[in-house]
C-alpha cells in the first residue's frame, strides 16, 4: 500500500511538474500578445519586495560575516589576509548572492502564491473569473511572474551589497585588515560579468519561484488538506529547481579555468 501510494504521489508531481513547463510557454505568448495588468503586478512587486527585503538583508548580513570568519582565519595562516574581500565578493556575486535570496523567496513568496491561488481554486474563485471573461492567468500568474522577475535581481544587488558590508565590519574588527585594503581586493577580483552572471541567475529564480508556485495553486485539489500539500510540495519543488538550474547555470556562465586571482596580482 505503501509503495502504491508513493508511486501515485510521483505521478501527481510529474504531472504537474508537466504543467508547469506548459505554464511557462503560456506566460510567454501572453506576455508577447496581451497588456499586463498593472495594478496586480504593483501590488505583487510590493509583497515581493519591499516585504522580503529585512529578512533578505539580515540573512545576507549574518552569512557575509560567517563567511569572513570562515575564510579570515584561514587565509591569514598562508599570508593571503589581503584577498579575503575578493573572494567574499566573488562568493556573494556568483554563488551565495542569488542563491540565498531566491531560497528566502522561495519559501516566502512561493508559498504564498500556491496558498493563495489553491485556495482560490478549491472556493472556485477561479472558475468565477473565467466566467466574467477573465483569464487567470493574465490576472493571477503574469503579475507574479513580472514581480519576481523583476524584484529578486534588485533584492540579489542589496544583498550582496549587505553581505559586504557585514564581511568588512568582521574583517576590519577582528582581524585588523584595513577598509582600503577589503575594498581594493573586492574591485580587483571582481569582473562586471560576476555581477550580470549573479542578475541573470537571480531573474531565472525569480522566474522559477513564480511559475511554481503559481502552477502548484492552480492544480491544487481536495479542499484545505490539499492546499496545505500544495503549498509544501510547491516550495521544495522550487528549492529543487533553484539547487539544480543553479548548477546548470554556473556550469555555463563560468567554464575554464579562471583570472580573478591572477588579475588581482
Amino acid at each position: 500500500m505503501t509503495q502504491i501510494g508513493d508511486n501515485s504521489s510521483l505521478n501527481q508531481w510529474l504531472r504537474r511538474l508537466m504543467a508547469a513547463i506548459f505554464l511557462t510557454g503560456q506566460v510567454v505568448i501572453h506576455l508577447i500578445s496581451r497588456p499586463i495588468h498593472r495594478r496586480n503586478t504593483l501590488d505583487q512587486m510590493v509583497a515581493v519586495g519591499p516585504a522580503s527585503l529585512l529578512i533578505a538583508l539580515i540573512t545576507a548580513a549574518f552569512v557575509g560575516m560567517v563567511f569572513t570568519i570562515q575564510v579570515t582565519r584561514e587565509f591569514i595562516n598562508f599570508g593571503a589576509g589581503t584577498a579575503v574581500g575578493g573572494v567574499l565578493a566573488l562568493t556573494l556575486a556568483r554563488e551565495l548572492g542569488p542563491v540565498l535570496t531566491a531560497v528566502i523567496l522561495a519559501g516566502r513568496v512561493g508559498s504564498a502564491f500556491a496558498a493563495e491561488i489553491g485556495t482560490m481554486k478549491v472556493t472556485e474563485q477561479i472558475d468565477a473569473l473565467q466566467i466574467l471573461k477573465t483569464d487567470p492567468i493574465d490576472y493571477l500568474v503574469i503579475p507574479r511572474v513580472v514581480a519576481c522577475a523583476l524584484m529578486l535581481p534588485l533584492l540579489n544587488v542589496l544583498s550582496f551589497i549587505t553581505g559586504m558590508t557585514g564581511g568588512l565590519i568582521i574583517a576590519t574588527s577582528l582581524y585588523n585588515i584595513p577598509t582600503s585594503v577589503f575594498l581594493d581586493s573586492a574591485q580587483s577580483f571582481l569582473t562586471p560579468w560576476d555581477l550580470i552572471s549573479s542578475m541573470i541567475k537571480a531573474f531565472v529564480f525569480g522566474l522559477l519561484i513564480a511559475v511554481i508556485g503559481s502552477n502548484w495553486g492552480l492544480t491544487t485539489t481536495g479542499g484545505a488538506k490539499g492546499v496545505g500539500q500544495s503549498t509544501t510540495t510547491a516550495v521544495v519543488t522550487a528549492l529543487l529547481a533553484i539547487f539544480i538550474v543553479n548548477f546548470f547555470l554556473s556550469w555555463l556562465m563560468f567554464q575554464g579555468t579562471g583570472s580573478a586571482i591572477s588579475n588581482s596580482i
